[in-house]
């Protein structure tokens, strides 16, 4: 996971952050006990606050309560990695059930003891095109409303296996990451200028096409080969 496209858009991201003054902690939900949720809403309606499921999101509550920036980091599966959305579903014991009426929705907000105050999506996809993170981008933007908090953007990085191939809009991108994360704290926002920098093409659609296309056909090749 350290090691992965979108680790290498984290960690210059939470360096800005860091430099900015903010201090960082890092979980990797693949790496912890975190059960579905079972629906029942005991959090909401026999003990709010409280879930009754013990395994590490017992241990991940005091820490989200207590963080500013809440920043979901992962990559576009379809459409997330089962595990982000157990955590993301998990998240229900820290929003109030005290229903509101805003922009045309039903919402909530977060519990009075619950810091948060902004969301952000840093995330990693396969496909060349921005589209592709539509879905995640929504899940995402819909938790900050229903929650009553800001979103505050989504880095987003397509065709993110391409990194790396051209150094000098690598670099342009990695300086950029640093800047997102810099300017979040110390001014409350990413700039767009650096979310267009960060997502900008690497390849043309018609040259991405062609080799993925092609590595697969050597892929198929070689298994009906060794068959």
């Amino acid at each position: 996971m350290e090691n992965s496209d979108t680790a290498f858009l984290m960690k210059p991201f939470l360096e800005g952050i860091e430099e900015a003054g903010a201090d960082v902690e890092i979980f990797y939900v693949k790496r912890l006990n975190i059960q579905p949720c079972i629906g029942d809403f005991q959090c909401w309606d026999k003990k709010p606050g409280e879930c009754i499921i013990s395994d590490d999101m017992q241990m991940l509550y005091p820490k989200l309560r207590g963080a500013d920036i809440l920043v979901l980091v992962t990559p576009v599966y379809i459409p997330l990695p089962g595990e982000m959305q157990d955590f993301i579903n998990r998240l229900c014991p820290l929003i109030e059930p005290v229903l509101e009426w805003r922009d045309g929705r039903t919402r909530a907000r977060f519990h009075e003891d619950v810091k948060i105050r902004q969301i952000v999506l840093v995330s990693a996809s396969g496909w060349w095109e921005k589209g592709n993170f539509d879905t995640v981008v929504r899940i995402a933007e819909e938790l900050a409303k229903d929650a009553n908090v800001e979103f505050g953007g989504a880095i987003l990085r397509p065709h993110a296996s391409f990194l790396g191939e051209n150094k000098e809009k690598t670099k342009t991108i990695v300086n950029a990451l640093k800047h997102a994360g810099f300017q979040l704290v110390k001014e409350g926002r990413i700039p767009d200028e650096d979310l267009d920098v960060i997502s900008q093409p690497l390849v043309s659609e018609e040259e991405f096409r062609q080799r993925s296309n092609e590595a697969y056909r050597k892929v198929k090749d070689k298994a009906n080969t060794t068959k």
